[in-house]
């Protein structure tokens, strides 16, 4: 392949660093993917409107979700989809219906977990807030608003160790009921104040504020780091590295032209919210949101349900989320026998529960499109001792009942308000998805 081919160019982190810094909450990454694939060409379609489309590469938003697929050129879906799926959401502290609380004089806003967050690591962190709110119209409609503040508003201070000192000896221990409650101001709290700081915001009446679905983030960007700069630090990477890879490596396929004899798939990328919550949602990979466009794209190229189901048989879903990278100071907690290097490449996830879903065809279709753009490849498993974490992987696959396979960039401290992952690594994953999408052969 000559070196110039678009699929085999790495891409370049600080434009990561854009992506998830553009995107504080699901439904910001569903729009930042949509803003870069509508500059590249795609078309926005509505869910409601009927789909008489002509071949073109198109996105539908959904929430925090997006799907985006192109059928120009010689894709055919009656060849099948190339399925890459990946998750906008990432643990976080979400304000609660009614936040206005506090005590000993501060005012503070009442929060709720979502995910499995490390919660130590929102302690002492400049917090902003962002998501979007519910307004009136005056039509008697409802808008739904995105919002953002990049100000420091919100701050969880640790307790001092002087009234803690067991934290030396014991550990430190937070009760997610107790000890996550932000604060955000001096003096007595009052019923509304989230509601019309909300309002402020949007120079909207406090009473046109109907609702929001709003939580913090922090408020530092990522950053390339390291004495040499091999390191990625930033919040969301899990699995918002794996979005901006999606999007651009569809980007990169959508211009591709394949060698004359072969069959072309119709290439899809699927962003979905709710993966750390178990998937199952409006938005969630258990929903009906992907089969419903991919039987929609089946439908707007003249093909009929029975078409849709051999269209399916002929698929493939690469399900791109974070795997964990062998922690030099907690080596014991990793299977010895698959060690898992920062930049040593994209790793192939298995477990023998399906907890992902790779199998032994999955893991050759991946292998094939490393081997084209010369991307190396790991292979993860956890310890025998230890539970696994999942993905959207055996979802999708359940859902559609097409080969998929689990693939990652390694990084440490996953969920975290700030993770780590490798400079070269994410690179890397761009062509990889870019050749799994645009198959050679």
């Amino acid at each position: 392949m000559p070196p110039t081919d678009p699929l085999d160019q790495p891409a370049d982190a600080e434009d990561l660093l854009g992506f998830v810094d553009a995107s504080p909450t699901p439904f910001h990454a569903a729009e930042e993917a949509a803003r870069r694939l509508e500059a590249a060409g795609f078309q926005r379609l509505d869910e409601r409107e009927p789909w008489r489309v002509t071949p073109g590469a198109y996105l539908v938003v959904r929430g925090g979700s997006l799907v985006a697929w192109r059928t120009t050129g010689d894709a055919d879906p009656l060849v099948g989809m190339r399925i890459v799926g990946a998750h906008t959401d990432s643990p976080n502290l979400r304000i609660r219906p009614r936040p206005d609380t506090g005590r000993a004089g501060y005012r503070q806003l009442g929060v709720e977990v979502y995910g499995g967050a490390l919660v130590n690591s929102w302690l002492d962190r400049d917090l902003g807030l962002s998501g979007r709110v519910a307004v009136r119209t005056g039509a008697g409609g409802v808008d739904l608003v995105p919002f953002r503040v990049d100000e420091p508003v919100l701050r969880i201070p640790q307790l001092a160790i002087h009234l803690d000192r067991a934290i030396a000896t014991e550990g430190l221990k937070l009760n997610n009921q107790q000890h996550l409650v932000p604060i955000w101001g001096l003096g007595q709290p009052t019923e509304g104040d989230f509601r019309r700081f909300l309002a402020e915001r949007l120079d909207v009446p406090a009473d046109a504020v109907t609702g929001w679905d709003a939580m913090a983030h922090d408020t530092v960007p990522g950053a390339v780091v390291g004495v040499d700069r091999s390191l990625v630090s930033s919040p969301r990477l899990d699995d918002q590295l794996s979005c901006w890879a999606a999007a651009e490596g569809l980007i990169r396929a959508a211009g591709t032209d394949p060698p004359a004899h072969v069959e072309v798939p119709v290439p899809v990328v699927c962003l979905f919210d709710h993966e750390e919550v178990g998937s199952t949602s409006a938005t969630g990979a258990d929903s009906t949101l992907l089969p419903t466009v991919l039987e929609r794209i089946c439908l707007a190229a003249g093909l009929d349900r029975e078409s849709y189901h051999r269209a399916l048989a002929g698929s493939r879903c690469l399900s791109a989320d974070g795997a964990h990278a062998t922690h030099p100071n907690y080596a014991e907690r990793h299977e010895p026998g698959h060690t898992i290097a920062i930049d040593g490449g994209p790793v192939l996830k298995h477990n023998a529960n399906v907890r992902y879903a790779t199998d032994a065809a999955g893991t050759t279709e991946v292998r094939l499109a490393a081997e084209r753009v010369g991307v190396p490849l790991q292979e993860f498993v956890t310890r025998g001792d230890m539970p696994c974490g999942s993905t959207i992987g055996p979802t999708t696959a359940a859902r559609l009942g097409i080969t998929t396979v689990d693939v990652g960039v390694a990084q440490l401290a996953m969920h975290s308000i700030r993770e780590l992952c490798g400079r070269t690594d994410a690179e890397r994953f761009v062509p990889l998805l870019a050749a799994f999408l645009a198959p050679a052969a």
